[in-house]
């Protein structure tokens, strides 16, 4: 039929081998490593003795001795078996601005220029990686009208951390620290907002919605007072609502000596569109992990670039990279700096990509990427709509931008299939699956997909195909859904076994120790 979409035949394969540390023969090599020339032991010595005593090993590190094809065969197994980017749509990482990343930006990542240079190196031997990180850096200050941008945070969440330690310091430096013990947040805000100023000692106030959608006004001026430190705010929130009265919600909490955070992780929507220094914010975050394009890389590497207005600059984590209009430098002598929230100055190579990306792409394209998101998002959103059990149910008649947090209460309620059993039925259909939504789920059985530039017509076409079978499969015979997946390598994880750290190991060091004291 014309227009039909036509769902793939999926499967994964399965391997069911060893890990790689259980793999292989003692004496089998991947490459031989020449041995070094006479000339080079004459005029070096031993090179052991370079190491003092008390860091040599007294055994061989346990590695597997495993030949090249082996090694090569055992990582495309695993390749196989794992649903990324290049294999599948993964539309339903709402939250979380799942992008193509242009390959010829690894290449870059790799050349010796990056991949053969020490982070101690004398920076004039530097200049051309501090030229590209303090560009970026004025890149960042444009796209948002903050003054200065530090890289070193590794993520999204180590830059609220970042956030919370220059809170801290600014409120200090005042001499104002000890009453100034309260941080506001809002629900729909990332929960890192909430978890980083608590880590770092203040008390957090959580804003519920009010019947518009938006974080409640009236509980924000309540709750501001002489002890509010600032406010850490996501806008638009994680429902893709976007609150267009937040330059009322920053006011409120300068009026009594507050600073204001604008947690931009879901910045993607409205990039060119609208400036955190423009609502009066003091400091903000970008995910470059995210928004920039450059990959997540599962969990890392990762770069939330920090930036400030003027008055916290002394705060921020050293070095920072500046310029003298000659020369580029790594400055340290910051004596109000918080010191360095990660070693040396931060992940170069991620920098890299989303600096090339952002001049590929210019201030033109970044606009139209918003653009083309909250075209993707809202399209998508007429698709599964039509879907029988999803529901849209939260600020009923606000326009989401470039995502939105949908309902599976109704599917739950007439099939007993919940979000849980269909994102697991999406793989089948060769669909990563998708992230329901952060605790609590207030929102009750969540969906949040997040349709941004990256997708097609035709990959959110698919995306709402596979739901529209699923609902189908739900109302006819739901076994098939709650049984799923089918077709991956794995089907069902026991996630009783998360909660018990007896049962799971994160190095090989701790599995083995853990196996022989079971």
């Amino acid at each position: 039929m014309k227009g039909e979409v036509r769902l793939r035949k999926y499967h994964a394969p399965v391997w069911s081998e060893p890990i790689i540390m259980e793999m292989g023969r003692k004496g089998e090599r991947g490459i031989l490593i020449p041995q070094t020339e006479e000339e080079i032991k004459v005029a070096v010595g031993d090179a052991g003795s370079y190491i003092p005593a008390v860091m040599r090993r007294q055994e061989l590190p346990r590695l597997p001795e495993i030949s090249q094809p082996q090694a090569l065969r055992h990582f495309l197994h695993l390749t196989q078996e794992t649903l990324g980017m290049e294999e599948n749509i993964d539309i339903g990482h709402g939250t979380c601005t799942m992008k193509y990343s242009p390959k010829v930006n690894e290449i870059l990542a790799r050349m010796p220029q990056m991949t053969e240079i020490h982070p101690s190196q004398d920076e004039d031997t530097i200049q051309g990686i501090l030229e590209m990180v303090y560009k970026f850096d004025l890149i960042c200050r444009e796209i948002s009208g903050m003054d200065q941008f530090t890289f070193q945070p590794g993520g999204g969440a180590h830059a609220t951390f970042t956030n919370a330690y220059v809170l801290s310091a600014y409120h200090d430096a005042n001499g104002e620290l000890d009453q100034r013990n309260e941080v506001i947040t809002t629900i729909f805000s990332h929960p890192c907002d909430t978890a980083t100023p608590a880590t770092v000692g203040f008390r957090v106030i959580s804003l519920m919605p009010d019947k518009n959608g938006y974080p409640d006004f009236e509980a924000l001026k309540a709750a501001c007072s002489e002890h509010t430190a600032g406010l850490m705010i996501t806008n638009p929130e994680d429902t893709g609502i976007y609150n267009p009265r937040v330059e009322e919600y920053v006011k409120a909490v300068h009026d009594v000596g507050g600073l204001c955070f604008y947690d931009q992780a879901n910045l993607n929507g409205i990039m060119g569109v609208a400036r955190a220094r423009d609502a009066g914010f003091d400091a903000c975050h970008f995910n470059l992990h995210k928004t920039f394009s450059s990959p997540h890389g599962c969990f890392g590497p990762g770069c939330g670039a920090y930036g400030v207005q003027k008055e916290l600059v002394k705060f921020l984590p050293t070095p920072l990279v500046t310029f003298d209009g000659e020369k580029y430098h790594l400055d340290y002598d910051r004596p109000y700096s918080i010191g360095k929230v990660r070693e040396f100055f931060g992940n170069i190579e991620v920098v890299l990509k989303s600096y090339a990306w952002t001049m590929a792409m210019g201030g033109e394209g970044l606009l139209e990427a918003a653009h083309v998101a909250v075209m993707n998002n809202n399209y998508l959103e007429k698709l599964l709509l039509a879907i029988p059990g999803i529901t849209k149910p939260y600020a009923e008649g606000k326009f989401r931008l470039d995502q939105c947090r949908y309902s599976l209460e109704k599917l739950k309620e007439d099939t007993g299939v919940g979000t849980i059993d269909v994102t697991a039925r999406l793989v089948d259909f060769g669909i990563q699956n998708y992230f329901p939504s952060h605790h609590p789920w207030i929102i009750p059985e969540p969906m949040t997909p997040e349709p941004c530039e990256t997708y097609s017509k035709e990959d959110c076409d698919y995306w709402a195909a596979a739901l529209r079978q699923i609902s189908k499969e739900a109302y006819s015979d739901p076994e098939i859904v709650k049984t799923a997946p089918h077709n991956s390598t794995i089907h069902r994880i026991d996630v009783d076994a998360l909660d018990d750290p007896q049962r799971w190991a994160m190095t090989w060091r701790a599995y083995l120790r853990k196996r022989k004291g079971s």
